[in-house]
Formats: structure tokens, C-alpha cells, sequence
């Protein structure tokens, strides 16, 4: 699909074939050099650990046309560090910062015709990918693994963009268990969270809302993005726990969240608590923000701000967060990686 025939401003956000990827392998204690591979397939063998035991774990990020008209990714050093962690949690061996970061970069620019032209509202996604490939029957961790960075041009995760959705919380299901792997960004705990997502959609509600897996009386996150709540007295507050994913889309927002002067808190967050926030927001890479204007919880209904409308303090958040990513204000904190 050449580039020139996409709709930059109606993309979704799904797979769009791109030029290639960009490989590198690991076997023989040692990473092998970064390849660029055009057919998007990988010959694998039928036996691969990935296939039977799910070691694999994986990142997302973006890269940006600015208004200057450079092309730009976010913070793809922290992708890196998370991968590490998320590959030391299951016995995997990470690619360094260094080769992960000059991935991404190869990747963006044999694909340069597919980063969105500043303006669209639109990004390019990249996928970055660590599996396990030796041919494994008995349960151990691989000795030979891919590292792979695909990339698709998206626009908005939710059709409407930054509106807000309704969620509730599915207590008969855990994202991962209280000492499990939820830190790690690993294929398995997305699998987890596929069935409580189909049943919440069939119920009207767009997202998910787990609560901790040990006792069921906190927010956990949502099955896709950290969870943050602003308060009336200016608080920024967000779930710390072992069981949740690392966000670095909260850690940036976390950091313009006192730039703005708000106090940022990092804790647990009882349920039955949700009635101190006038906006609730779901963050990751793909949506940045989502407002959330509700959340069902048992038979009780927490409602934050308009249904119509984000609230004021998201809103700036996002603008500013969007802002600094498509270099319309200065990245004041050198967030911006030039490709």
C-alpha cells in the first residue's frame, strides 16, 4: 500500500502494511546485526518457545512529524529500560538501550514516507518485539530470541479520539495475579485480559476497570492504560503495585502534572473511594489520554465531570503532552528523540 493513497486524518488504529521491519537475533550469547526484512513474515519453527510457554514481551511507541517538519520519536530510551525489565521478569535476553533505540530509529526511517504528516492528528506506531524462537518441548527459557520493530500508521485507539467512555469493574477477573508478572509488558497478561474485555463491551462499556488481584478493594488499572484521577484540591493520583505495568505515558504526565502544579500522589486507591475525583482518565502510549466519565462499580455509579466533554485539567494535560510530541512547544524536559 504505497502512502500516498492513505487518509491521514480518518486513519484507525490497525495494522496498515508498511516498506518492512527491521530483525536482529540473539543465539550464541551474542546479538546478531540489525537486518531490514520487506516481507512481513518470519519463518518459525513449529516448536518455538514463544508458540508453547508465551516468552515474549513487547513495547509501543511513536514517532511524529513536528510542526517543524522533523521527524521525532518519544522517549524510546524508556521503552528500552522497560523492555529490560519486562525480559528480566521472564528469563529473556534484552536487547541494550542502544541497539533497541537505533531499531526504532531504522525502522521510522525506512518507513519515513509512513510517519503522518504533521497536522493529521495521525503518528506512526511502532511495535517493538522480543520473542523466544529456540525449539523448546520441555518448559525452560529460550536460548536463542528475535528482536523485531514493525511499525503501522494509526490515528485515534478510540473512534472518537479524546472523549469520554464509560468503564466498569469485572470482579470475577484478575489482569495478573498479586506476585505474577503484571510489571512486565508480556504477550500472556493482554491474553488474560481479552475475555473480561469482549464481556464488558457485550455489556455497553468500552473498557475495563481491574481491581488489585489480592484483595479486590483497589484500583488495579484499566486492560489497556494506567489509571489517574484528579482531585478538587488539584492532586494527580495513580495506583503504585507490583501487579501494574509500568506507564511511560503516566510518567510523563506525572512530570507536566507539577508543572502545573499539581501535587502528584503514587498509592493505592480504594474503590469505594472513586467519589473523590472530578476527572478519571485511562493513559498509554496509543490514547494518551481517554477521559473516563463513569465508573460501575457493584450497584454503585461514579461519575466524573460531563458526559460530553473532558474536564479541564485532562484536557490541558493532554494538549500539553501532544504539544511537546508534535514540537509545537518547546520540549522542555528533552523528550523528543530526532530520527
Amino acid at each position: 500500500m504505497p502512502s500516498t493513497s492513505l487518509d491521514w486524518k480518518n486513519l484507525g488504529f490497525s495494522y496498515l502494511p508498511t516498506n518492512g521491519f527491521v530483525q536482529a537475533d540473539f543465539a550464541e550469547g551474542k546479538w546478531g546485526p540489525l537486518t531490514v526484512k520487506k516481507e512481513p513474515y518470519i519463518p518459525m519453527h513449529i516448536a518455538a518457545n514463544c508458540l508453547h510457554y508465551g516468552q515474549a514481551c513487547f513495547e509501543g511507541l511513536k514517532a511524529f512529524t513536528t510542526k517543524a517538519g522533523k521527524r521525532v520519536l518519544f522517549r524510546p530510551e524508556r521503552n528500552a529500560e522497560r523492555m529490560q525489565l519486562s525480559a528480566e521478569r521472564i528469563c529473556m535476553e534484552a536487547p541494550s538501550v542502544g541497539l533497541f533505540v537505533e531499531a526504532c530509529r531504522m525502522a521510522t526511517e525506512i518507513n519515513k514516507d509512513f510517519v503522518p504528516p504533521y497536522g493529521t492528528g495521525a503518528s506512526l506506531y511502532l511495535r517493538p518485539l522480543l520473542i523466544g524462537t529456540e525449539p523448546t518441548i520441555g518448559v525452560r527459557a529460550s536460548s536463542t530470541y528475535s528482536f523485531i520493530v514493525m511499525v503501522t500508521p494509526v490515528g485515534p485507539y478510540y473512534k472518537d479520539g479524546f472523549s469520554p467512555v464509560q468503564a466498569i469493574v469485572l470482579e470475577d477477573y484478575d489482569r495478573a495475579a498479586p506476585k505474577g508478572t503484571g510489571r512486565a509488558k508480556m504477550a500472556g497478561n493482554y491474553a488474560a485480559s481479552l475475555k473480561p474485555g469482549q464481556v464488558a463491551k457485550k455489556m455497553g462499556y468500552p473498557i475495563v476497570l481491574f481491581s488489585d488481584p489480592k484483595e479486590n478493594r483497589y484500583v488495579d488499572e484499566f486492560g489497556t492504560s494506567n489509571f489517574i484521577g484528579i482531585t478538587a484540591d488539584r492532586q494527580y493520583k495513580t495506583p503504585e503495585s507490583g501487579s501494574i505495568l509500568q506507564s511511560i505515558t503516566n510518567e510523563a504526565l506525572q512530570v507536566l502534572a507539577k508543572d502545573m502544579g499539581l501535587t502528584v500522589f503514587r498509592g493505592p486507591i480504594a474503590l469505594d473511594s472513586l467519589d473523590q475525583f472530578t476527572e478519571v482518565g485511562a493513559c498509554g502510549t496509543a490514547a494518551v489520554i481517554t477521559p473516563v466519565y463513569s465508573v460501575q462499580f457493584r450497584e454503585r455509579k461514579f461519575t466524573f465531570g460531563r458526559p460530553d466533554k473532558a474536564g479541564e485539567t485532562l484536557t490541558r494535560l493532554y494538549q500539553d503532552l501532544q504539544g511537546i510530541q508534535y514540537g509545537e512547544i518547546p520540549d522542555r524536559h528533552g523528550w523528543l528523540t530526532a530520527v
